[in-house]
Order: C-alpha cells, then structure tokens, then sequence
C-alpha cells in the first residue's frame, strides 16, 4: 500500500463500492480532531497515490477505479470484489441453510470465514467510521461462526472443535448462544456432565455480576441435556478399555 492514509481512504470506499464518500467524511476519518488548513490537498495527494498502487496492482486505470464525483469519491467495483461484502453476502446465505440444509450451510459458511485473515480492518481502523466497521464485522463473524457450529450440530458424523468454541465462548460471556453452542457440542462429544456445568458456570457469573438469571436458550439446552432429548442425537460413546488410562 502507498501509505497508511491511502489505506484508509480505500477501506473508506470499499465498505459502500458504487456509493459516493464524500471529502468531509474522508478527511474526518483521515485527521479527525486536527485542524489542517490544506487538508482538501492532501486529500488528493493520498487518492493519487491510492490510484497508482491500484493501477500497478490490478493493470486497470486509477482514474477509473476510484472517480471522483461531485463532491466525493467512489470506489467503482462490484460489491463482490470487496471480501467484506463476499463474506457478508456468504454468510447471510448460509445461515438460511442451517435449518433445512445443514450440509451446504457448512460449506457456505466455511466458504465466508476462509475470507478472514485477521482482525477486521488491520491497521486502519484509527477513525471512528472504520472502526464501527470493524466491530460489526467482528459481530458477524462470530455470528458466522454460531451458525457454522449449529449447521455441523445437525449434521451426522461432523465434528466441532471444542478447544475453539470453549476459547470464544470464554472471550464472549455475554453471547449466550456460544454457551448453549458449546454445551450441545460437549454433550454430542459424550461429556454430559461438562456441558450441564457450562449452565452453571453461566448462571453463577450472570448472577454475580448482573443480578439476572440465564435467557430462554441456555434453560432449554440445559433441560434437553438433562432429559437426553432425541433431538439432540446420539451422544458419542466414550469406551474405555482395560490396562489404557
């Protein structure tokens, strides 16, 4: 990338690709709180840069890529160009599967969360618009991921990696369906014990820290644990053979 400010003058027009982003918006982001006289200038010094990486990037003409209208710039691509919007537009169609195709929500859903590579919006999310960018795009992903785990929860023979749903559901105590994720998921794995005590741990946190009671979806993984509901499938027979600890 020609420089940091350049990055985010593109991560500005790639979040709304065909939509103009007007100058003020831009320079805000760019030098929010800083008083520059000639910031309009150096505005276009970055766009010019922005558009000779782009160019020797991609082979096609800057100008083209980036235009400037009226009183703003914009980014003219496809939405699906933009990863953001493939993994936005991936996971809205793999959540849809989960119920009645489970086996092609997990490769949808698969498909969106390969499009990550690390934090959303790395190193130019200084500015108050990337950075509520970047929160709803860390929200989705996790919620990608829930349904990925739902999807793989309903199909035979799939595994859920419980070191990674202990460790987000760790990092996310108030995203409860991770915790009725994990329980489920320990169940399936023959561990009924371990994921009727994920209940508990979040009953007592809940109730030491806010006074409040779990939601509807933990009491009724708890209760479809407990009774060993069908709709949950056959729990995984852990067998323990003689002289093996």
């Amino acid at each position: 990338m020609a420089s940091k400010r350049a990055g985010v003058v593109l991560t500005l027009l790639a979040l709304s690709p065909g939509t103009p982003v007007v100058f003020d918006q831009i320079v805000d982001e760019l030098w929010a709180g800083r008083s520059m006289a000639n910031a309009r200038n150096a505005l276009q010094a970055n766009v010019g840069r922005l558009r000779k990486f782009l160019k020797a990037v991609t082979g096609l003409d800057g100008d083209r890529l980036i235009r400037t209208v009226g009183s703003g710039y914009v980014l003219d691509v496809p939405h699906d160009v933009v990863d953001a919007h493939r993994f936005a537009a991936l996971a809205d169609t793999g959540a849809a599967l989960v119920d009645r195709d489970p086996v092609e929500a997990v490769v949808t859903l698969e498909s969106a969360l390969s499009l990550w590579r690390g934090p959303a919006l790395l190193d130019t999310c200084d500015g108050l618009r990337c950075r509520v960018h970047a929160t709803h795009l860390e929200e989705r992903r996790i919620t990608a991921y829930e349904d990925l785990t739902a999807a793989k929860l309903r199909v035979p023979g799939e595994r859920v990696s419980l070191t990674e749903i202990r460790q987000l559901a760790a990092e996310h105590p108030g995203r409860e369906r991770l915790s009725e994720l994990l329980m489920f998921a320990l169940y399936r794995d023959g561990r009924q014990a371990e994921a009727l005590e994920i209940f508990h741990g979040a009953r007592r946190r809940l109730a030491d820290d806010l006074g409040l009671e779990p939601g509807r979806g933990l009491h009724r993984a708890y209760q479809a644990i407990l009774m060993q509901d069908d709709e949950l499938g056959e729990p995984r027979r852990v067998l323990l053979h003689a002289g093996r600890s």
